[in-house]
């Protein structure tokens, strides 16, 4: 299979998939494979496109060719093709675009691909080797199945929200879509594992998820504290409810988080606070987590007058895991995130040259090299920017494909 106009490399350089999803959990996923290698091509309907294009501000550029910070989020390292599916003409390049792609990845209501002409059925006639990525908000089936899915909705119906917040009362989304992500990410190692079981069966499958599994899929300990403990975790603000002292604390210019993991680095945090180690209120682990609200007050006093930048080094000097409470500023102004590649410089066809964050895998080889999974990123693309690419790429496969059928 031909790749086409990108120049890349990466573990899934010789694989197509073709990007039916919009907003956040199926681009993301998407942006996952592509960060690997994969060529991904965006569909997009020719009213605007992705959703995501227009939720802002912020907006960047200029006034006629103002693009979304939030669709430049999930979408580096793709095509963008205009199709409508609403007619003959684009279901038909979208049949071709299925013949000559490997994954297919949707997150449409149940049922929508089914009433544009494109049931499993289809899909396998057209393609048996094809791997379709299905997202969902709450699952494809049960009671609930065709409920459309919002990430803020999810995380409050699979419980994420009443685990979050200052306290049981106030329970708090996620700073971001959680949910979605999440769903993107499991997507995609779903994804790789047909792929990998393509290679024995010569077959395609269906790899399906929602937003209510993956936050689920992500409770830990506190599912397994009801499933098996039959104990129901709510908002404890800040302060771990299992391990004490683990939590934020406020220092004179910052907020500051310590986590003592053991009896052994309690007796030497201990002191650094002003308390005995051997304190009954505090001497094991237990007895913190009864008593985190007085210990969390005993830390604050300790730690008022003094300064982030003094007090992280002393802590360290201790083996006491800690670190500041980062604004998102300082987080991508930080040398250390830097050093991760966790910034990318690429060049947009309207903006220029912008940073995007960066995939957050690192592929390491026997030789010493190390790289992202790809030779070079590429921009969020704008509305249709490859859709004459895309369209000639798909010529040149037919021909292909039917020369190929002729020697045979």
């Amino acid at each position: 299979m031909q790749k086409g106009v990108f120049d890349v490399s990466g573990p899934l350089c010789d694989l197509v998939v073709l990007d039916l999803s919009r907003a956040l959990a199926g681009p993301h996923a998407a942006m996952m494979l592509g960060d690997m290698g994969a060529r991904v091509i965006k569909v997009e309907n020719p009213d605007g496109g992705d959703d995501t294009r227009g939720w802002g501000p912020p907006f960047v550029g200029a006034e006629d060719a103002r693009e979304s910070t939030y669709f430049l989020s999930c979408n580096r390292n793709k095509e963008s093709i205009v199709l409508d599916l609403k007619t003959d003409e684009g279901r038909a390049t979208l049949a071709r675009l299925i013949r000559h792609s490997d994954v297919l990845v949707e997150n449409f209501r149940t049922g929508v691909l089914d009433r544009l002409g494109f049931p499993m059925e289809e899909l396998t006639r057209l393609n048996p080797r094809l791997v379709v990525l299905s997202i969902t908000g709450f699952g494809h089936d049960g009671p609930q199945g065709g409920r459309p899915g919002y990430d803020q909705i999810a995380q409050g119906e699979a419980g994420l929200m009443s685990l979050t917040g200052p306290g049981p009362d106030d329970p708090t989304r996620i700073g971001v879509p959680i949910g979605d992500l999440l769903a993107g990410m499991y997507g995609a190692y779903g994804v790789v594992a047909a792929l990998h079981e393509r290679e024995r069966t010569g077959l395609g499958r269906v790899v399906r998820t929602s937003l209510l599994s993956a936050i689920v899929g992500v409770h830990a300990f506190q599912g397994t504290n009801y499933t098996v403990a039959g104990q129901v975790g709510r908002a404890q603000g800040n302060l771990h409810p299992s391990l004490q002292p683990y939590g934020s604390y406020r220092c004179k210019d910052a907020i500051i988080q310590v986590a003592v993991g053991s009896e052994k680095l309690w007796a030497k945090f201990a002191p650094m606070v002003g308390l005995a180690v051997d304190d009954p209120r505090f001497a094991v682990n237990a007895d913190r987590v009864v008593n985190r609200a007085e210990l969390a007050k005993a830390i604050n006093a300790a730690f008022a007058a003094r300064e982030v930048d003094d007090l992280l080094p002393e802590l360290a000097a201790a083996g006491i895991p800690a670190g500041e409470v980062r604004t998102i500023d300082r987080v991508y102004d930080w040398d250390q995130t830097k050093s991760q590649g966790l910034l990318l410089d690429v060049m947009h066809s309207t903006l220029g040259p912008i940073t995007l964050p960066g995939p957050p895998i690192r592929l390491d080889g026997v030789d010493g090299t190390s790289d992202d999974g790809r030779r070079r990123h590429d921009a969020p693309p704008t509305l249709g920017q490859h859709t004459d690419s895309v369209q000639a790429w798909l010529d040149a496969e037919d021909a292909r494909a039917l020369h190929a059928a002729r020697r045979a």
